[in-house]
């Protein structure tokens, strides 16, 4: 019997995930990616699912972590995103980070490959067509322009904008390792790692404050015509950081915690630089949490100010894009769909769902939505004890509307957190209550116990004693 296919528009992490999810189920997939006929301000090459901000797709804990469980659970569901960052992953302490080329290189190689799925290079200029039936918009943050406007002409509703800022990435054999030391803050050993994944970058209290004083200072990248977009606080330039006040940063991406200073054990630092493997050949290292807007030629000379950084040559220095997102609490049902419109979903970072695997889970969702409704059997959103159902549910009702301003949107980029699950029943140790860290501990396990438990029941897949017999 033929299927009619469903049309994917966009080729990053969510639209790839959707691609992948819908053809594995036997359904036919046309994905549209505009790179390689229209380039967009942040990525470098065609690829799909190019990786722009960061190689990190943060903690893989499936214990005590969020973001941990929601890998285990995209494992569970077949992920291709998952499959290719376990398959090109690079030491990074207790997350998982991925080599970026061979990471894109797999995923496309794949989809290529794949017998139902079509890769069609051009622009989708407005809104899919009525004749397609079922199709996905997981264009990310970077919509291109006529796109958008189609969206909010569909939709009535103007999209919200932030801003996203890139980190720079430094060449490893410009780093002074006479200075600069390997080491995982509390020497935690991650996936593929040593306990000793970073290179830490030791300032002392005048360094840092010197520091501060020169982002403070600093020439910055301005946006006039975007004045007053808000910064998603989970990527927050370094110099936004240090003007909320000259010790956020030392307690932020700079906190000295869990390190010691291996040329000089027995002075502590004031505060630390911390830089993460981003590639798998081991040359190319990212500043973690530097995101900035500082103009290039002054990330150049603020930078190498930094103890061991000081003759770094930089392969790509930070910047700035613009995201745009809707209002997804107002506009899709809880299978992504538009409410207005059958058939017509979105996934990714245009529903409001912040980070990478955060992306690729929404758009897996999506491919699973519309594959079931090909193939007439429609499919019950995912419990909302899961992470995909606690990520699902913020995308599509989470969101509060402002008492004292009617009508106003609260609704905000979230990465998936233990604050969007229900509660779980306190735990107990030997008949009594748990209490401080302790408690907070068992209530993360219990939290992602039940999350796997109800997640394999969603998928159809046995409990793991009855697969391990």
């Amino acid at each position: 019997m033929s299927i009619d296919p469903i049309h994917i528009v966009g080729g990053g992490l969510a639209g790839s995930e959707a691609a992948w999810q819908a053809a594995e189920a036997g359904v036919p997939v046309i994905l549209h990616e505009m790179r390689g006929v229209r380039g967009t301000e942040a990525h470098k090459t065609e690829g799909l699912a190019e990786l722009v901000c960061s190689n990190s797709f943060r903690s893989d804990d499936a214990e005590s972590n969020a973001v941990g469980l929601l890998h285990a659970e995209m494992r569970l569901a077949g992920s291709l995103i998952m499959a290719s960052g376990d398959a090109h992953q690079v030491p990074a302490g207790g997350a998982l980070a991925v080599d970026r080329d061979g990471f894109s290189q797999a995923v496309t190689a794949r989809l290529e490959a794949h017998p139902l799925v079509t890769i069609v290079r051009e622009e989708v200029r407005g809104l899919p067509p009525p004749e397609w039936g079922q199709a996905i918009i997981a264009t990310g943050p970077l919509t291109a322009p006529s796109l958008a406007e189609a969206i909010a002409a569909e939709t009535g509703a103007d999209a919200l904008a932030f801003f996203d800022a890139i980190a720079p990435i430094v060449h490893f054999d410009t780093v002074d390792m006479n200075v600069a030391w390997f080491q995982s803050r509390y020497d935690k050993v991650g996936p593929g790692g040593t306990g000793k994944d970073y290179i830490n970058c030791p300032l002392d209290k005048p360094q840092y404050e010197a520091f501060v004083a020169a982002l403070l200072a600093g020439a910055k990248t301005e946006f006039k015509e975007w004045e007053g977009t808000p910064y998603f606080d989970g990527c927050l330039p370094i110099e936004v950081m240090a003007e909320r006040g000259s010790e956020t940063l030392r307690h932020g991406p700079m906190k000295p915690m869990g390190l010691t200073n291996a040329h000089n054990p027995a002075v502590k630092a004031y505060a630390v630089v911390q830089l993460r493997q981003d590639n798998a050949l081991g040359t190319l290292y990212n500043m973690v949490g530097f995101q900035t807007k500082l103009k290039h030629a002054e990330q150049v000379r603020i930078f190498r100010t930094i103890p061991g950084l000081e003759n770094a040559e930089f392969a790509r220095l930070g910047g700035l894009h613009r995201n745009t997102y809707i209002n997804s609490p107002s506009l899709l049902d809880g299978t992504l769909q538009l409410k207005g419109r059958h058939g017509l979903r979105f996934a990714g970072q245009i529903t409001g769902c912040e980070g990478y695997v955060e992306s690729a889970a929404i758009g897996l969702l999506a491919g699973r939505f519309a594959a079931a409704e090909r193939l007439g059997r429609p499919l019950a959103p995912p419990p909302a004890t899961t992470a995909f159902g606690a990520l699902l549910n913020h995308i599509t009702g989470g969101h509060i509307l402002s008492d004292d301003e009617p009508g106003k949107r609260s609704f905000q980029p979230m990465n998936v957190n233990f604050g969007l699950f229900p509660p779980v029943e306190s735990p107990k140790s030997e008949g009594k209550r748990l209490r401080g860290k302790e408690k907070t501990v068992a209530k993360k396990k219990a939290t992602t116990a039940r999350a796997l438990a109800d997640c394999r029941a969603w998928l159809g897949l046995a409990a793991p004693a009855q697969a391990a017999e």
